[in-house]
């Protein structure tokens, strides 16, 4: 099994930026793409952005040029940057982990850490 643990969630106002963290561990086996995804409420959960060992990204639309997913492979960590925060990224935002080197989620979740966004 994987244990993935988030942090870096909270309350920042419209225009901030936030910083997501997520280490994985307690993974008996290797973990290739790791990503963030949320949740708002009454709404489906959706990719924001992920990231394979070798570098490859993808992310939202709704990401793109707000938001950079990095990682420290040695670590098993992954992180995501956003920035212009709007009120419409409030929602729970979700670590997920693969075991292949595909852009998808994986079936290994974290907990959730709550992100609002105040006008």
């Amino acid at each position: 099994q994987v244990q993935l643990v988030e942090s870096g969630g909270g309350w920042v106002q419209a225009g901030g930026s936030l910083r997501l963290s997520c280490v994985a561990t307690k993974s008996k086996f290797s973990i290739n793409a790791m990503g963030w995804y949320r949740q708002a409420p009454g709404k489906q959960r959706e990719l924001v952005a992920a990231i394979t060992t070798g570098g490859s990204t993808r992310y939202a639309d709704s990401a793109k040029g707000r938001a950079i997913i990095s990682r420290e492979n040695g670590k098993n960590t992954v992180y995501l940057q956003m920035d212009s925060l709007k009120p419409e990224d409030t929602a729970v935002y979700y670590c997920n982990a693969n075991r292949a080197a595909i852009l998808m989620a994986g079936p290994y979740w974290g907990q959730g850490t709550q992100v609002i966004v105040s006008s």
